[in-house]
């Protein structure tokens, strides 16, 4: 029998056609879906382990966004717990609630107002000038315009 399908007579071909639908067709072999152990159990102590095969049906981005989810549940849940804390101590406003909520505001402020005052100092103490050329110094003024809203005029 030749299987180039050029040289093929007419019931050669149907008897291929009829071969390979009926491997197409044929039912896949039964996979079991579960394992019974029928070794025998021992009468006292503990059983022995049985192996058993690994196999994941997650992917494993399922599991990492599963993970991260949980994360950020358990943040955001922390969080809340905290603003929770926070505004029932608020709610109970006392003088002393009111100064110890507002004191690490007042030592941000005292700390940002020294490191700005240091910056300060350091640009002013190193400010150099350095003057090139001639210095003219002119002191007359000459005032010619006249009136009640007139200006004067430094002379050039």
């Amino acid at each position: 029998m030749t299987t180039d399908p050029k040289h093929l007579t007419d019931s050669e071909a149907s008897a291929e056609a009829a071969r390979l639908i009926a491997e197409a067709y044929r039912p896949a072999p039964v996979v079991p879906t579960s394992y019974r152990d029928d070794s025998p159990v021992p009468a006292f102590g503990p059983t022995p382990p049985v192996h058993q095969e690994d196999h994941r049906i997650v992917p494993a981005w399922a599991a990492g966004i599963a993970v991260a989810s949980i994360g950020v549940g358990a943040g955001v849940t922390g969080i809340g717990c905290g603003a929770w804390l926070v505004l029932q101590g608020l709610a109970s406003v006392t003088l002393s609630g009111v100064l110890m909520v507002t004191l690490p505001f007042a030592g941000l402020a005292a700390a940002a107002t020294a490191i700005g005052s240091a910056f300060a100092r350091v640009r002013r103490a190193s400010t150099t000038n350095v003057y090139k050329g001639t210095v003219v110094q002119r002191t007359e003024v000459s005032a010619t315009a006249r009136g009640f809203l007139s200006r004067a005029k430094a002379g050039r």
